[in-house]
């Protein structure tokens, strides 16, 4: 979405080279982590500064390129695009001859297994879905940044007042307990009153540039409609986030790890055959921002009611259901 249509001749290009440019810096990305990730096999492998030459040599190639091809040759676009896919092939070709040299046969082509796809699959699935809506995603993704306090908050002061050293005793004095626990109820409302104030803030200003402001993003028109389009849906999601974060701040304090999980599977899954219906029955990004924001407000509800009933970790008496311990994978 971020890519402007391009309208003139001579910049046609520029598409086809980046086409070319992906594989190969898919492929240098992918030589640079194994590189990395090679020494958790074999210390003795660590080295840094394989990474570092081919992106020494890579960089020097696309500025050399971009002033030869864009400033001397007149190419335009299309020469910068050209600089970068020679500097990625040469940085890719240097990554995977020091690779052999370490022992690895990194030009043999073999077809991944079963297990490795799904390996795959799941480091890269997340990456995936951060790229639809690539603009107002970055834009959600910072506002949300500014609620991760409340949430951090919560599981440092929480603990405290919920298995501190009160509730610790083996007479433990009845006045003391209410005492705890009501400060405990006390310090989440101030919280989900503090994120309310500020989701409302941060959903304001994170919608309001965006609608007035387009064209620090974009001046593709296309884009800017398309993102006005998902401007409501997106300021629910927004505001409701910062909340949602404090209360499941709170029930990681209490360690209530098992209702976390199966709340957080079950949002995920309706969230994700939502979003699959959504997406069927052609209703575009709108639908998509709407099934995020009802999967947000699903999170918000679900937590917020754990929280206030009875058997929460804020008014049982017994605590021991909620100690930590050793699971076994399944």
């Amino acid at each position: 979405m971020g890519i402007n249509c391009f309208c003139w001749a001579e910049e046609y290009a520029y598409c086809p080279c980046r086409k070319y440019l992906c594989s190969d810096s898919r492929l240098s990305m992918a030589s640079t982590s194994h590189w990395l990730g090679c020494s958790k096999r074999k210390p003795w492998h660590e080295d840094s500064w394989g990474p570092l030459k081919a992106l020494a040599v890579a960089s020097a190639i696309n500025g050399i390129g971009d002033i030869v091809l864009c400033s001397v040759l007149g190419y335009g676009i299309a020469g910068a695009a050209w600089a970068t896919m020679a500097s990625q092939v040469v940085a890719g070709y240097m990554m995977m001859a020091a690779l052999n040299k370490k022992g690895y046969n990194a030009f043999t082509i073999s077809v991944p297994s079963a297990d490795e796809l799904l390996s795959i699959l799941v480091l890269a699935a997340p990456v995936f879905v951060t790229m639809i809506s690539k603009v107002m995603v970055q834009t959600f993704c910072m506002c949300t940044v500014w609620s991760e306090p409340l949430s951090q908050t919560a599981q440092s002061f929480m603990p405290g007042l919920i298995y501190g050293v009160n509730r610790s005793l083996e007479k433990l004095n009845y006045s003391q307990d209410v005492l705890v626990s009501k400060q405990a109820r006390t310090l989440l409302k101030s919280l989900v009153i503090i994120g309310c104030i500020v989701g409302i803030i941060l959903g304001s200003i994170g919608t309001f540039v965006p609608w007035k402001f387009p064209n620090i993003f974009t001046p593709d028109q296309n884009v800017i409609q398309e993102m006005h389009k998902v401007l409501i849906p997106y300021f629910m999601a927004l505001v409701i986030t910062t909340p949602t974060l404090s209360l499941e701040g709170t029930l990681l304090a209490g360690r209530d790890l098992r209702f976390i999980s199966a709340s957080m599977s079950g949002c995920f899954t309706l969230g994700s055959l939502l979003l699959l219906l959504v997406s069927s029955k052609g209703l575009g990004l709108a639908g998509c921002w709407y099934a995020l924001s009802g999967f947000q407000w699903a999170r918000f509800f679900l937590a917020l009611r754990r929280l206030t009933s009875a058997h929460s970790v804020l008014y049982t008496e017994d605590l021991s259901r909620f100690k930590v311990q050793k699971l076994k994978a399944t």
